[in-house]
């Protein structure tokens, strides 16, 4: 029996321009998750931890950190856009659309913009894509586009494999 080794997440060849790629799970922000992003990042807003401030706003509520629904928005995308990436060359563009409340569940969509091989390194190409975050009631609550570097599918890195003997 041969066993085929595939990368983690997509090379060069798997990105096609005009694609659509919808990204599942989601993940579904807590207050908890919320407060404690905010407290490592040091963002004392009292926005994202102070109930009561967060009652007499325009928002009516605890309003989530919007540098974490970002890193929710990449880390959500990784499987299937970065997982064999050999770097994230540029994040651009990166709007808030709408407010993200705890209790809310993020989902991601990407669209494939663009794509060319490198000028300096046959084993390589950049993909420049389009990312949209949005919640439980479709609605989109962050945008935001980057470029990545991504290996062509003859010089990916392959996984280790190891074999369990009895």
């Amino acid at each position: 029996m041969a066993v085929i080794h595939t990368p983690y997440g997509r090379v060069y060849e798997d990105f096609h321009v005009g694609d659509v790629i919808k990204h599942w799970p989601g993940r579904t922000i807590t207050a908890a998750d919320d407060a404690m992003f905010s407290l490592v990042t040091l963002n004392q807003h009292p926005l994202h931890s102070d109930a009561h401030y967060a009652s007499q706003t325009q928002f009516k509520q605890n309003v989530v950190n919007g540098t974490y629904v970002f890193s929710i928005g990449v880390g959500i995308t990784v499987n299937d856009i970065s997982g064999a990436a050999i770097a994230n060359l540029e994040y651009e563009k990166i709007e808030h659309l709408l407010p993200t409340f705890h209790g809310d569940t993020l989902y991601g969509r990407t669209s494939i913009l663009d794509k060319r091989e490198s000028s300096s390194k046959e084993d390589r190409g950049i993909v420049y894509v389009e990312t949209t975050i949005s919640n439980q009631r479709d609605e989109d609550v962050m945008r935001f586009r980057r470029r990545v570097l991504v290996p062509k599918r003859e010089f990916a890195a392959r996984p280790y494999t190891h074999t369990n003997r009895t």
